[in-house]
């Protein structure tokens, strides 16, 4: 399957490695998930492209700024499940596109790896908690590949 680059704020499948399992030496992450695309960086040398994804989760966050929830129209429109959920903006994966570690979306005919994209308006706003908890020193990233 060939994969187009993703656009910032698409929603991905990926097997995504939380921050605790990788510190235990986990290298791979254990459950396939939707992840959000936060950030895409161009590597000049060799033209790469470092992709930055955030978790979504049914874990309610243990602090209101460790995650911005996601309206259930949002969850609609990407076709998810109707269960209320969050985007955790206190840790990512950060990895080379397109990466091993990309999955294709249950169902998806053609396979395809994108659930769709959030509105700009949450975008924003996820991004925004972000960049809070890094100013805070409260994110973790694990770098999947270089």
């Amino acid at each position: 399957m060939k994969l187009a680059l993703p656009e910032r704020g698409s929603v991905i499948r990926y097997a995504y490695l939380w921050a605790k399992e990788h510190r235990r030496g986990r290298e791979e992450g254990r459950k396939d998930r939707p992840v959000l695309v936060l950030a895409l960086s161009i590597v000049t040398h060799d033209a790469t492209v470092e992709v930055l994804v955030l978790p979504m989760t049914h874990t309610p966050p243990a602090a209101s700024s460790d995650a911005v929830a996601i309206p259930p129209e949002v969850k609609r429109s990407l076709r998810l499940d109707d269960e209320r959920a969050w985007i955790v903006t206190t840790e990512g994966n950060a990895f080379v596109w397109p990466g091993p570690d990309i999955r294709p979306v249950p169902g998806s005919r053609p396979p395809n790896v994108t659930y769709g994209k959030v509105p700009d308006g949450l975008l924003q706003k996820i991004a925004r908690s972000f960049l809070a908890n890094r100013e805070r020193q409260q994110t973790h990233l694990v770098q999947r590949t270089t």
